[in-house]
């Protein structure tokens, strides 16, 4: 390895990803690389990708030309779900030098060298069947909020999604390990912490000697004890693996915030049996239904698929009727794209490319009401705010961000003294931007 040399990172997809590259990251750090900024010219750049954007080659293809823009000799490394899934297509990226594969992205620093551009690029990759080692990865970048892995892999079949054939079956860490993790997290005075996983609530393992099988409840009911760490937030959980004990424990609990993001993909239930997922659209409004008999405040977030195969006008409007009437906070609105390898690929009746953009922007436009709609019920109540830092305040008109422990995003202008603080406030207005405006807080006392 050069003495000294500089590394770079790029993440695209989810807070998985986030969490996957920091602890890359570390590695570098450990072998005596300095990170350094994307846009400083670094020696090594490592772009971790995602399968699940639409337009994962384009991406990736543009990612590597601002790279080899700021530094024309940099070795470029290619990891994530979407260098699995394509290896040999990312090989021929111009510019790219290695490609790793979902077990070999943690070795990476081992593959490097001496850090000199190919004139081809390698590949290392195992067979998807073989990923079935649980690695520990935690995010540690930004010290107001951190990113934990506590779970990988997924066991479900769902026809439209490459996840399984890019990260294998579902597997998770030791609540142990998880709580050795949170220890380190907290060395770094992060006051939230984010669980993620590939299916979160899937988490779980036989305990060692005994027929009892550790649990996600079992999970959450030990980082709830954990003093040194203010909150604690689930990602994304399946509405059939979201129990009444989850939200009953979740509702009680002192660290655990009252926000939960559940996929729905479709209310029709003829489109969720053609998606194979594990549950019908009774049962996810009984979730949410219950939630909000607990917790009236809690914020749901919810991810939604528009022009499935098959799906009629009358389905789509179905699944925006029932979405129209629950009570949720927001959409994630995803426009199905055909995947390799996918069942759905099969399928007939494809919509119209035109027609999906359409459903998608109705979609979006019921989000952007049913956020607003949700703050407005807010209006009046006292919550906490975790304020972040802005690395350039300039850039956001003097403003600096936060969120509350239900998730309304607040802004308030710039001071130094309030990052990483957790602030009560008053919610009393929303500015043209969707943020929950507080233009003063020296009356309220940090907590």
């Amino acid at each position: 390895m050069i003495s000294k040399s500089t590394v770079a990172f790029h993440t695209l997809g989810c807070k998985l990803n986030f969490s996957e590259t920091s602890t890359i990251a570390r590695k570098f750090e450990e072998a005596g690389f300095e990170k350094t900024g994307f846009d400083k010219g670094a020696d090594v750049y490592v772009i971790n990708t995602c399968s699940v954007t639409e337009n994962a080659d384009r991406e990736c293809k543009t990612i590597v030309h601002r790279a080899l823009n700021q530094n024309p000799d940099a070795f470029i490394a290619i990891v994530g779900c979407y260098a699995q899934l394509k290896p040999n297509e990312i090989s021929n990226i111009e510019g790219v030098d290695l490609v790793l594969g979902a077990t070999e992205k943690f070795t990476i620093v081992n593959y490097i060298g001496e850090a000199v551009k190919k004139q081809k690029a390698e590949i290392f990759s195992c067979e998807i069947a073989d990923a079935n080692e649980f690695i520990s990865s935690y995010s540690t970048t930004d010290r107001t909020r951190a990113f934990l892995k506590v779970q990988d892999g997924c066991d479900y079949n769902c026809s439209f999604c490459t996840i399984p054939l890019a990260r294998g079956k579902s597997r998770s860490n030791t609540i142990e390990n998880v709580l050795n993790d949170v220890k380190k997290i907290a060395e770094h005075r992060a006051k939230e912490i984010v669980l993620t996983g590939v299916n979160l609530g899937d988490f779980g393992y036989a305990e060692a000697g005994s027929q009892k099988k550790i649990t996600f409840l079992d999970l959450i009911k030990e980082l709830d004890k954990i003093e040194r760490i203010e909150r604690f937030r689930i990602s994304s959980i399946e509405p059939n693996l979201l129990t009444n004990e989850i939200i009953e424990f979740v509702s009680q609990s002192k660290r655990f915030v009252p926000h939960f993001h559940i996929p729905l993909q479709s209310g029709s239930d003829k489109i969720l049996k053609q998606m194979r997922r594990r549950y019908l659209s009774d049962l996810y409004s009984d979730r949410v239904n219950t939630i909000k008999n607990l917790m009236p405040h809690c914020c749901i977030g919810v991810d939604v698929i528009v022009g499935f195969p098959g799906e009629t006008t009358d389905d789509f409007l179905e699944t925006y009727n029932f979405l129209n009437i629950l009570d949720i906070s927001y959409l994630h609105v995803f426009t199905y794209s055909e995947r390799e390898n996918t069942h759905a690929v099969q399928l007939a009746h494809q919509v119209p490319i035109h027609e999906r953009k359409k459903r998608n922007k109705m979609l979006r436009i019921l989000s952007e009401k049913k956020l607003r709609h949700f703050y407005e019920q807010n209006f009046g109540k006292e919550f906490n705010v975790l304020f972040e830092s802005e690395n350039n305040p300039d850039a956001s008109g003097g403003m600096m961000h936060g969120f509350t422990e239900n998730y309304i995003k607040v802004k308030t202008p710039f001071d130094p003294s309030l990052i990483n603080q957790i602030i009560p406030i008053k919610l009393e207005s929303i500015d043209e931007d969707g943020c929950a405006l507080v233009e003063e807080i020296n009356e309220f006392s940090q907590v």
